[in-house]
């Protein structure tokens, strides 16, 4: 596939997708919202612990006036379409209202206004990285937000956990196409409403079980998502893949570790290893066996990040298919689990 310019952070690619199976509850989107429709993205609630648990919390002290103005221009410098959300009326003042931020982020709004008014409990850092990711703050931004809140900002070793601004807002735009960011070695970062629909919602999972990779190696019913005669073809790809990406960043303790654990729990994956394949994932078609609009044929594309640590991973059917006339019933049906009963 032909390089193609997306301004600032991307360059094009093309990528084989992950295999998660459906969540245990079939439920996906904002907790505190009720269930979203498949057309609508997952917000920050959902992600707010991918970023927060690698530095050490500082006991510093929260400077509340300035937390408050930082999080309020934040918030009126943000339109609607910012974010995907849809406009509505004309508004009197610019930029989000409080209550879209704070559904935005998982929080209630009582919650989030007090922050904005100076007062209220002190910020946990999950709720920091939430907020940050819906306010699409930029990585020096959100260090920002953590220091003002007396907090010691996230510090990764290798690739960042930060899912960038770009990479949400054009997550934000595919309302009826699956959409997922994933870390290069296979944690899933972020996806919207339809990749959860697809793939099962892996933020109700543990965080350790939202990678890819381990899932595919230690879960029989990531498997049995796929026809028989393609599993080992996936099994390879993220082997070869898990090897390009640990020569790339030998120093970040997060891949060599995922390798180790999995070499030491999963015979197949120590055997796969052993014959050295490497191979960053490249274009593919990959067929899904989706418990409730059945068989689908996906070709996947991606969108790296500047610094190739982030995937956007993009699923498309081809016009007039079986696959895209099911993809289209995914979306109406959404999250609902319509095996039980």
């Amino acid at each position: 596939m032909p390089d193609v310019f997306v301004p600032d952070v991307f360059v094009s690619a093309v990528f084989v997708p992950d295999a998660v199976r459906a969540g245990p509850s079939g439920r996906a989107v904002h907790r505190a919202g009720g269930a979203a429709r498949a057309g609508e993205t997952r917000r920050s609630r959902e992600w707010h612990s991918l970023d927060s648990d690698r530095a050490e919390p500082h006991a510093g002290a929260v400077d509340r006036p300035e937390l408050a103005d930082f999080l309020r221009r934040c918030r009126t410098r943000l339109a609607p379409a910012d974010v995907g959300l849809a406009g509505g009326a004309r508004r009197r003042t610019p930029g989000l209202r409080r209550e879209e931020v704070a559904h935005l982020a998982g929080m209630s709004a009582d919650y989030y206004t007090r922050l904005e008014q100076s007062r209220g409990p002190r910020p946990s850092r999950q709720m920091l990285a939430a907020l940050a990711r819906a306010l699409r703050l930029t990585a020096d931004e959100r260090d920002h937000l953590f220091h003002l809140a007396g907090e010691e900002p996230p510090r990764e070793a290798g690739g960042s956990t930060h899912v960038r601004p770009g990479l949400l807002l054009i997550l934000d735009r595919l309302h009826d196409t699956p959409a997922q960011v994933l870390s290069d070695f296979g944690d899933v970062l972020a996806q919207n409403a339809m990749a959860a629909a697809l793939h099962g919602d892996a933020f109700s999972r543990p965080p350790h079980m939202r990678n890819i990779v381990r899932r595919a190696f230690t879960d029989n019913d990531v498997l049995a998502r796929y026809p028989a005669e393609d599993r080992e073809t996936l099994l390879r790809a993220h082997v070869a893949n898990l090897r390009a990406v640990l020569a790339a960043r030998p120093d970040d303790p997060r891949p060599a570790a995922l390798v180790a654990e999995l070499r030491a729990s999963s015979p197949h994956f120590a055997r796969l290893w052993e014959e050295h394949r490497v191979a960053v994932r490249r274009s593919d078609t990959k067929r899904v066996l989706h418990p409730v609009v059945g068989p689908l044929e996906l070709d996947c594309e991606v969108l790296l990040s500047a610094e190739h640590d982030q995937r956007l991973v993009v699923y498309t059917a081809r016009p007039g298919s079986d696959s895209y006339e099911r993809l289209r019933l995914l979306r109406v049906v959404g999250l609902q689990d319509l095996t039980v009963g």
